[in-house]
């Protein structure tokens, strides 16, 4: 758990630091062509790693029990965050809601699931683990 809190950290430091550089460059220094789309990107790379280091905590973690609840953790987050984006995407479809999501995109929908995953585990098995 501790190497996991470990990236998680760095990884948001990360993430805080590329956004905040980007959302700067763009209306200050307004790159063009390939440089645009690389930073637009940028902040994503991060996040990615997050997704990452909670599927080296499954694989990492040597105690069976805590791994089941992990995952039922990230099967939780994930059934959610499909369950969300699907709805949300029907309503677009017939123009209901706007186009685009206001920022909450997949990654944002599938760490609520996590969370709600742990809650999840709580009420149905008693525990919540060492992640929530």
């Amino acid at each position: 758990m501790r190497r996991y809190l470990v990236r998680l950290f760095v990884l948001m430091g990360a993430y805080i630091a590329i956004l905040i550089g980007a959302k700067l460059a763009f209306p200050h220094v307004p790159p063009r062509g390939v440089l645009a789309y690389a930073l637009a990107l940028a902040p994503a790379l991060p996040l990615i790693g997050v997704f990452w280091a909670v599927f080296r905590l499954l694989v990492e973690e040597r105690d069976e029990y805590l791994r089941l609840l992990l995952v039922r953790q990230t099967l939780f987050a994930t059934a959610f965050c499909l369950v969300v984006m699907t709805v949300w995407e029907w309503l677009q479809n017939f123009d209901l809601v706007p186009p685009g999501n206001g920022g909450f995109g997949t990654a944002f929908w599938w760490f609520v699931g996590l969370g709600l995953g742990g809650l999840f585990n709580k009420l149905t098995i008693g525990d919540a683990g060492d992640c929530s």
